[in-house]
């Protein structure tokens, strides 16, 4: 059963996603999540505390539904391209709107580590998971290729979010590994 902290939690998520970070308010929240008003300053009581609950959320959420595809075990770098391609096109398909809050709340939280830290923490362990992996595949030099794909993944994420959403991945991603490799 879903709590009204959760119900809160993903009605946030979708008016950030769906609207920009200026419409998310306690009341706006209460109202897509079909919750009485003032639930949910119930549990977030000021606007901070709702931006920090909501990068937490989304920290939550992307952690458990990419865990299944991106702990897939694969011996070369063909697995590697398809298991983060296969990583993007959920973050920019089905979790699309997550993806976009996310985004939003990165902008949002340059100066506010409550919010900047959760969102932070998850970028530092993709960042750890894709240089140990471009390690295990022989980058010459495994921290300028790990900062290279990473912009290389916000890149291809932020086009498919909001240029292309039917953008190919998997060629894109093998370039992208190819060129780190040789970096």
């Amino acid at each position: 059963m879903t709590t009204t902290r959760e119900r809160s939690l993903d009605a946030a998520v979708e008016l950030v996603g769906t609207h920009g970070i200026r419409a998310l308010t306690h009341a706006r929240v209460d109202a897509q999540a079909h919750l009485p008003r003032g639930s949910t300053s119930n549990h977030f009581r000021t606007r901070s505390a709702l931006l920090a609950g909501v990068a937490a959320w989304i920290a939550e959420q992307e952690t458990r539904d990419l865990s299944a595809a991106l702990s897939r075990p694969f011996d070369d770098l063909d697995g590697f391209v398809e298991t983060f391609s296969t990583a993007i096109e959920l973050l920019t398909g089905p979790y699309a709107v997550r993806t976009r809050a996310r985004y939003a709340l990165f902008l949002e939280a340059a100066g506010d580590p409550d919010v900047y830290g959760p969102m932070h923490a998850q970028r530092e362990g993709m960042a750890t998971w894709s240089r140990n992996l471009l390690t295990s595949l022989g980058a010459r030099h495994p921290e300028t290729a790990t900062r290279a794909f990473m912009a290389f993944a916000d890149g291809i994420a932020l086009h498919r979010l909001s240029v292309d959403p039917q953008a190919p991945v998997r060629e894109s991603v093998a370039v992208a590994v190819r060129g780190c490799l040789e970096a």
